[in-house]
């Protein structure tokens, strides 16, 4: 599933075609998705200007002229294709309709903007814009990790007496927002602790010491456009970079990067998912 990089990614990818551009014809060509789509949704969307696009945690939001926000979720498999991008950023040519194209945004300006998702685990919703704090899915989202709310005091008292592994707190979405398993199994490799370490064991310090690490490796990523593990494009249909720079995730067997450390990179489940680290540099 796309992580905060690969969100952040795809919503800068689609500003330049979309922000303070409006909605020619929106075409729905299914009732659902991972849920049924809102009322009337491609009603509600023509003619509709869209005003800002930002990004909460791994979902893109779309602010219309209309009071309304468009939230979309990507979901497994969920790609927002754009093409005829009038500014010349992307490929000039519409491509054919594929089988998967759930949503399609033709924009006044000549781009046309497409939601494409094989497995239809992805989602879209309709909210009115000064209620969205409410809204189910992001109503208890914590802080995001690059946002001033995420201070080191912050992630100190949140984790503070937890018995939960640090991986798992990490990844509770009501500490902090939008990290996903890579980033955390790459950002817990280089503060040096271990995946399964209980959080209310480990110092104040090294806690507090994640918040500039996790910010740096979110960065990169972002930098680097995110990371194509299976499914994920960028706007503009070219892959992430940031695979080929991962120290830990899926490196199991592979020789640790650390100067001077011997070990490999070994493989644990927690929860189902699979945690990569070290155990030499990782305590």
């Amino acid at each position: 599933m796309p992580e905060l990089p690969e969100v952040e990614t795809v919503r800068r990818g689609l500003a330049p075609a979309m922000e303070g551009a409006r909605i020619a014809r929106a075409q729905v060509n299914r009732p659902d998705l991972r849920w049924p789509f809102p009322d009337r949704m491609a009603e509600r969307l023509t003619g509709a200007r869209v005003d800002r696009l930002r990004r909460r945690s791994k979902y893109i939001l779309v602010d219309l002229d209309t009071g309304e926000t468009l939230l979309i979720h990507l979901g497994m498999s969920g790609r927002m294709l754009v093409s005829g991008d009038p500014l010349g950023r992307f490929v000039h040519d519409h491509p054919a309709p594929e089988k998967h194209d759930h949503v399609v945004l033709e924009m006044e300006n000549g781009a046309r903007i497409t939601f494409n998702d094989p497995r239809r685990f992805g989602a879209m919703d309709l909210m009115p814009t000064d209620a969205q704090d409410s809204h189910p899915l992001l109503a208890h989202l914590g802080p995001e990790p690059l946002g001033n709310a995420f201070s080191e005091s912050h992630l100190v008292a949140a984790l503070r007496g937890r018995n939960t592994p640090m991986k798992s707190a990490l990844l509770d979405q009501k500490i902090v927002s939008g990290l996903g398993n890579i980033y955390v199994c790459e950002a817990l490799y280089r503060a040096g602790i271990h995946p399964a370490r209980r959080a209310r064991r480990v110092a104040g310090t090294r806690i507090a010491a994640l918040v500039p690490i996790i910010r740096q490796v979110l960065t990169e990523a972002i930098e680097a456009g995110g990371s194509s593990l299976r499914d994920f494009r960028q706007a503009d249909g070219e892959l992430g970079y940031f695979q080929h720079s991962f120290d830990a995730y899926g490196r199991e067997g592979e020789s640790c990067r650390t100067p001077g450390c011997t070990d490999t990179i070994r493989r644990i489940v927690q929860s189902g998912r699979s945690s990569f680290y070290c155990p030499s540099c990782q305590r």
